[in-house]
């Protein structure tokens, strides 16, 4: 499939998990990690889900699906072990425009979910198409050791700079190369308090013909 990569702001809206299993506890992980409202519908589900669900994180509908049961949902993930109710619950969340996700036959679905990565509002998937789940897991694997948790800080601290230190008034070519120089090296001496706050110095106090200070870790120990 050539899909189409599409990121969605689905907070506090609703979305509906068919199944208690495994698959449904992590496809639940990433939507309560969107910050959307998950309702889980399935007889039983794992021990995890059953704590979410007490600790009032989940809504757990303790059935088996019903049609109707998605018509408010952004999303619906199908996801149990039954070939005929994923085909039920895929068929009429594409007939009600709804798209839907199945774990088993991502044919068919409307979209699959990707393997991903969060580093904050650093966001990176990888998707085989649903061809290969396994092979995306291995390949967020390897990038998960080149991009490890600070990051979450780093991006913090440079999309705080792009939104309130930029020199305003020199156009976007001028931000750019900014911006280029501000992450051409190292990134991780970002996590450095004093290149930061002479980087912002910089920035907010501008002298002409002056670059920003180089990732150095000579210079910034």
């Amino acid at each position: 499939m050539n899909l189409f990569p599409l990121n969605l702001d689905i907070r506090g809206r609703n979305a509906v998990v068919v199944g208690g299993g495994p698959v449904a506890e992590r496809k639940t992980l990433s939507l309560l990690e969107a910050q959307a409202l998950v309702t889980v519908i399935a007889p039983g589900v794992t021990p995890f889900l059953e704590e979410l669900s007490r600790e009032g994180r989940i809504s757990h509908l303790k059935r088996p699906w019903r049609p109707g049961d998605g018509n408010s949902a952004c999303l619906v993930f199908a996801t149990t072990n039954d070939v005929a109710v994923n085909a039920a619950v895929a068929r009429e969340a594409g007939q009600s425009g709804i798209p839907v996700c199945v774990a088993n036959a991502p044919e068919e679905g409307t979209f699959t979910s990707p393997a991903v990565i969060r580093r904050g509002e650093l966001l990176i998937t990888i998707s085989t198409g649903g061809r290969s789940p396994a092979l995306a897991r291995r390949i967020r694997r390897d990038i998960e050791t080149l991009y490890g948790p600070e990051y979450a800080d780093i991006i913090d601290f440079v999309g705080k700079l792009r939104e309130n230190k930029l020199t305003a008034g020199r156009g976007g070519a001028y931000n750019t190369k900014l911006c280029d120089e501000l992450l051409a090296g190292d990134l991780t001496l970002l996590l450095n308090p004093a290149l930061r706050d002479r980087i912002c110095n910089d920035i907010t106090n501008p002298e002409p013909g002056q670059t920003l200070p180089p990732t150095d870790a000579k210079e910034f120990p």
